[in-house]
């Protein structure tokens, strides 16, 4: 069996991936490997091919494409090593990856560091149990969108949409692009759960309608899919209303209904979970539970832009860099960041750094539920509220960002720091039309 030695071996060769590699490589680390499991570099922006990315990181729009060819083109004349259609299957002891080619077959990689950047995968019709029978015609959104944008195939002609993350609304738009006909798009929650301005652009645009509070009920037709049964839903707990329930006629159903953190090596390896974002438990320089092991990307939290995901990577490839060089200091006792009210997660969940060595500590945060003129608050054990950001509109599709400054570690007691989304009471702040 071969075994080679790099000072860090990145698990991903998408965006992330190669942001991470990239800012390892600015930071000092010499011997890097990419470890990609796809033909190529790019991840799933290849099959990506609308625009929209990089408005903040490079500046521009570009699409999905153009935005991985950027980053490709860095590694490609970097000394960075790569190994494509490369399947690592188990991170066995501290820094031993065991992966497997058909060039090199099962091999190992002795490594100082780790870097997880392994992506998402969408939810599948098994994952919601939706009843009925088992036709063709039943797919997520992502397997549409490399069907047609890679393939060349049309997966059908009229289309029923479950659910309104951006995958499915950016399809809907695809989909009526190509020809065929978007029956409507369906949602049980009673908001839109994608980015607003896809909804904007993807569905009012074209005028597809979209039903919030719905939802599949049963899937009819024994070789293609020929019509599904929907309800209306209501509360928090989304019960059926019996009495609503009617019949659309169609041949495809796209599910768009959720990511998953592709977390299954992080468990092997006996990486702490986050039982909300699904991804690793992280400090501000995403380190995990395991001092050698570094998250980012989507495999960490599902992120709304592929900007935000190669900022955060870059600031794993240069925490790991640190870490291999002896320069990672961290604080005797963590900072716990806790989410309070609606709040649905914040990333990271830990602070490790020192106040001197660290002045301030981004955060990313996902409320809960949409909501108007709010602060975005961060309080300490206190109640000292240690810094408040005005936002007119708040909605789970979209990640926040907040700066919040260091603390002082002098306390040998565990520290805590809530972070909430208060609605203001005052009516001088009024939502921007």
């Amino acid at each position: 069996m071969k075994k080679f030695y790099y000072d860090i071996v990145v698990i991903g060769g998408g965006p992330a991936g190669m942001a991470a590699a990239l800012a390892a490589r600015k930071g000092g680390a010499t011997k890097i490997l990419i470890c990609e499991r796809g033909g190529r570099l790019g991840g799933i922006l290849e099959q990506c091919i609308h625009n929209g990315f990089g408005l903040s990181y490079f500046k521009e729009e570009l699409t999905g494409p153009e935005y991985a060819q950027r980053f490709i083109n860095q590694v490609l004349v970097s000394e960075i090593d790569v190994k494509t259609d490369t399947m690592v299957i188990d991170l066995a002891d501290r820094g031993l990856v065991v992966a497997t080619n058909s060039y090199d077959g099962l091999f190992t990689v002795e490594a100082k560091a780790v870097i997880l950047a392994m992506g998402c995968r969408e939810r599948t019709r098994e994952a919601l149990s939706i009843p009925g029978d088992r036709p063709s015609g039943v797919m997520t959104a992502g397997t549409a969108q490399r069907y047609i944008n890679m393939e060349g195939y049309l997966p059908g002609n009229e289309i029923v949409i479950l659910g309104s993350g951006d995958i499915g609304l950016i399809m809907a738009r695809r989909l009526t692009l190509e020809g065929a006909n978007v029956r409507c798009v369906l949602e049980v929650m009673p908001y839109s759960t994608g980015l607003i301005r896809n909804k904007v652009q993807c569905l009012d645009d074209f005028n597809i309608p979209l039903y919030l509070n719905h939802t599949v009920t049963h899937i009819h037709g024994r070789k293609r899919v020929r019509g599904i049964s929907v309800i209306e839903v209501a509360g928090p707990q989304r019960k059926p209303i019996f009495g609503t329930e009617k019949y659309i006629p169609c041949d495809t159903l796209l599910l768009s209904v959720g990511l998953i953190p592709e977390n299954e090596l992080s468990k092997k390896a006996g990486v702490l979970l986050d039982p909300v974002t699904k991804g690793a438990i992280v400090d501000e320089k995403r380190m995990t539970s395991l001092e050698w092991i570094f998250s980012c990307g989507n495999v960490l939290h599902v992120h709304d832009l592929v900007d935000n995901v190669s900022q955060e990577a870059e600031t794993a490839g240069r925490s790991a860099a640190e870490y291999i060089a002896g320069k990672y200091a961290t604080r005797s006792v963590p900072i716990k960041l806790t989410p309070g009210e609606n709040i649905g997660y914040i990333v990271p969940q830990l602070i490790c750094s020192d106040e001197a060595t660290c002045k301030t500590i981004d955060l990313y945060i996902r409320v809960k539920n949409p909501d108007e003129d709010v602060d975005i608050v961060a309080r300490g054990e206190n109640g000292k509220i240690l810094v408040q950001s005005y936002k007119d509109i708040v909605e789970p599709g979209s990640v926040l960002s907040l700066s919040i400054p260091n603390q002082p570690s002098c306390s040998r007691q565990p520290r805590t720091v809530t972070i909430l989304s208060r609605r203001r009471e005052s009516k001088t702040c009024k939502r921007k039309e």
